[in-house]
């Protein structure tokens, strides 16, 4: 295609990228009482991450999760004491 892009070209590239990502990131707000941890990566067709929150009682829920075109999303639930504020602060 002569002076433009041939978007059909453009469509097979983006089809064909093998999808790999890495992310991470954290929140410690003791104003507004929003703690939270997350981190997922991709390699191919597989997910894989975690977050954690911390419950108003100041409980720990971590969710543990994992995700594939043969099993679809499987996710593991753990929930632990309430932190004192102390420990609450070291979470990330």
């Amino acid at each position: 295609m002569a002076g433009g892009i041939d978007i059909n070209a453009l469509v097979n590239i983006v089809d064909r990228a093998y999808p790999k990502y890495v992310f991470k990131y954290g929140v410690n707000d003791f104003h507004t009482g929003d703690i939270k941890t997350h981190h997922e990566s991709r390699d191919g067709d597989v997910v894989k991450g975690q977050y954690t929150v911390v419950e108003p009682d100041g409980s720990i829920r971590t969710v543990d999760y994992t995700a594939d075109k043969h099993n679809g999303f499987n996710a593991v639930v753990h929930k632990t004491a309430p932190l004192s504020q102390h420990e609450a602060a070291h979470l990330h």
